[in-house]
């Protein structure tokens, strides 16, 4: 089969095509022909030796893809060849063939092309899990979402409307404010024309927001622990401004404010019937309408460091994609 490789700790331009042999199923694991690998922030690093999981060279990045199962593994009940589905599988996506495990693989509805359900299991399995289990979202509540327009951020936006919050997204120009109403924005904040601060107080009557997802950490963190309502809860998501932030504990004192980790995989590894549950919940609202994955790009496998570069250019909305079969 056809992978693009990392073969080396590198950048984009350093992928290589190449033909390998086939991967083989084992127990309890599926292989999939690939019809499209979802593109996420983390394959920038996985690639580049950043990343805190470091797969033996070579290997295909590629955390999650879509396609049709071709063979199954000693033990799987639940799924069977010619199932249309996605997979989370944390690397090998970039290939014509993936083996991954039975737990990580959901069966699509018929009205979800591959392209979408590609891009949905890594970002819409963080948020879903973020927004319900971690910071118990009511319906009612304000929900700031930093990184409004990305891939985790849109989803944010979308689910949040879904759960009958009140949203306001912050993106980092005008371009990207259309993208975020779309999906069900009430309010949007350009964080390079005005604060973050002061437009959320002024939106909540000096309240603040109940529910703050934050992707992008640094001065987004800052900002937000400045505009948070009182029990409030604040989601650490991840870090794609590049800064860790530090927290103010006095803040979290005078807010009576939580700040919550999410961490999905760990929590999908460690509570696999949970995870499964939230995602059928999930692809049930796909399969009626009310929820639909933005994919803003697609690329050829072998433009897949192409679409690496687009990612990090932060130029595009939603997901990026590579399709591998048409």
């Amino acid at each position: 089969m056809k992978a693009l490789l990392c073969k080396e700790f590198g950048g984009p331009d350093d992928l290589v095509l190449e033909d390998i042999p086939e991967p083989k199923v084992s127990a309890g694991m599926v292989k999939i022909e690939i019809h499209s690998v979802g593109l996420n922030f983390p394959d920038t690093l996985i690639i580049a030796g950043k990343y805190q999981f470091k797969p033996e060279f070579p290997f295909a990045p590629g955390m999650e893809s879509s396609g049709i199962i071709t063979e199954v593994g000693e033990g799987v009940t639940d799924l069977k060849v010619g199932d249309r589905v996605m997979s989370n599988h944390g690397h090998g996506g970039f290939a014509e063939y993936v083996v991954a495990p039975a737990e990580a693989t959901y069966k699509i509805p018929d009205n979800m092309p591959y392209d979408q359900a590609a891009g949905f299991p890594v970002t819409y399995g963080t948020t879903y899990h973020a927004l319900v289990d971690r910071g118990e979202l009511k319906k009612g509540e304000v929900l700031l979402v930093h990184g409004a327009a990305g891939g985790v951020g849109l989803n944010a936006v979308e689910l949040g409307k879904a759960l009958g919050a009140t949203v306001i997204g912050t993106v980092g120009s005008d371009e990207k404010m259309d993208i975020v109403r779309q999906y069900g924005a009430d309010h949007v904040i350009n964080y390079s024309t005005e604060s973050i601060k002061d437009r959320v107080k002024e939106l909540t009557g000096g309240k603040g927001a109940d529910v703050i997802y934050d992707p992008v950490g640094g001065d987004a963190f800052d900002q937000s622990m400045r505009c948070i309502n009182w029990e409030g809860r604040l989601l650490v998501i991840g870090f794609a401004s590049g800064r860790i932030a530090e927290l103010p504990t006095n803040l979290t004192l005078l807010k009576g404010c939580s700040v919550v980790g999410v961490f999905w995989g760990e929590f999908a590894r460690r509570t696999p019937e949970k995870n499964r549950a939230n995602f059928q919940t999930m692809l049930d609202m796909v399969e009626k309408g009310e929820i639909k994955p933005h994919v803003s790009a697609n690329f050829p496998l072998e433009k897949g460091g192409d679409a690496m570069k687009a990612l990090l250019s932060r130029k595009y909305t939603g997901k990026i994609t590579i399709t591998v079969k048409d």
